[in-house]
């Protein structure tokens, strides 16, 4: 595992009067490096040859570094020139994806903002339950064998797949031939299948809840909340029951987009205190914790509670959404504040107050 101590030795032969944020150019990266531009830093890209263009077009990116594919980011070449640019990583889903955490956790020697111990919390059910635990935040129930299934479940598996590969049942047989059918269209291999994660399936609405942890002001801020467009899911969902019946289609959770919301304004506190919980609970668990965007993933019941089911512990997709800021940046910055200038507001005034330290791992 990489030190902080061998990272701070990184920094010590940065220009702190020079620095550039530098991102993976996928996931969240367009308002990332925008929000670098936009609080003064100069915004790098490492970007797949032949994807550069909506980079280009949408003027978010100062340079490009171009890769033949996504995992080169680790290349001990790609670290040099990226050090060599004073730049600070900003990790997201494609690049835990692409890199892998092995490699962030014990190669990469590249200071990143956030805590790069804590990704691997996100990406493994049972510690991505204990951090749930720990913070007191209600959780749908576990399965812990296909055999014991009793009740509609969604079945979920390993890693940042964008929902590739989730399915619906309501019993152990209904498992099974849908597992069967995933991997005849190679969306799972076995070793999935031994890693599924079964939980109880909680009907409400979606709400994607995300935040910003300031080691500055030590605040959770609430940046936004979001919904997930889901492929084919939501066509099928327009089709009649019947009609669904005589397609005989297999239904599929591939996030494809997400929509901005806002939730009625008494759901707030709660929704304040999970972020709030989460906070506390990494901090003990993962120290030093969160540092600066996650994301608790929810469903809000007719009884008006949210249940989590998922968290992103860095910059999660559904931040796309509000890039010009959304109801609840403004109001607490009373200006267009999307989670990439944000961070790099972050950056800025930990230089500011000679910090920086307190945002890197």
């Amino acid at each position: 595992m990489i030190e902080k101590s061998q990272i701070v030795e990184v920094l010590e032969d940065y220009d702190m009067d020079d620095l550039a944020i530098a991102t993976l150019a996928s996931h969240t990266a367009l308002h990332i490096l925008k929000g670098a531009q936009e609080e003064g830093f100069k915004s790098i890209a490492v970007c797949v040859k032949g994807r550069e263009v909506p980079y280009q077009r949408l003027r978010v990116v100062d340079e490009i570094i171009f890769v033949d594919h996504f995992a080169e980011m680790n290349n001990p070449e790609i670290q040099e020139l990226l050090r060599e640019r004073n730049a600070l990583v900003v990790p997201h889903g494609s690049f835990v994806a692409y890199v892998g955490l092995d490699k962030i956790e014990n190669e990469f020697m590249v200071p990143m903002i956030g805590n790069r111990r804590i990704l691997r919390w996100e990406s493994e059910r049972d510690k991505e339950r204990q951090l749930l635990e720990k913070a007191g935040i209600r959780m749908p129930k576990k399965i812990m064998d296909p055999r014991d299934i009793d009740r509609p479940v969604i079945v979920k598996f390993p890693g940042a797949r964008g929902g590739r590969g989730y399915f619906i049942t309501d019993s152990p047989e209904g498992f099974n031939q849908k597992v069967e059918a995933m991997i005849k269209r190679g969306w799972l291999s076995e070793e999935d299948v031994v890693n599924a994660h079964i939980e109880e399936y909680i009907a409400g609405t979606n709400f994607c809840l995300q935040y910003f942890y300031s080691p500055i002001f030590d605040e959770v801020e609430l940046m936004g909340m979001d919904r997930r467009f889901e492929s084919n899911i939501d066509g099928l969902t327009r089709i009649p029951a019947k009609d669904q019946i005589e397609t005989n289609m297999e239904p599929s959770y591939v996030v494809t987009g997400n929509i901005q919301v806002a939730a009625r304004e008494s759901l707030l506190e709660q929704v304040y205190a999970m972020g709030d919980a989460l906070k506390r609970a990494a901090e003990e668990l993962v120290p030093p914790g969160l540092i600066g965007p996650f994301c608790i993933q929810t469903m809000c019941t007719e009884n008006l509670e949210f249940v989590a089911f998922e968290i992103s512990a860095r910059m999660d997709g559904g931040t796309n959404v509000f890039m010009n800021g959304s109801p609840y940046s403004y109001l607490r910055w009373l200006e267009p504040m999307s989670s990439g200038r944000r961070l790099a507001r972050e950056v800025k005034m930990a230089l500011e107050k000679d910090e920086i330290e307190k945002l890197i791992t």
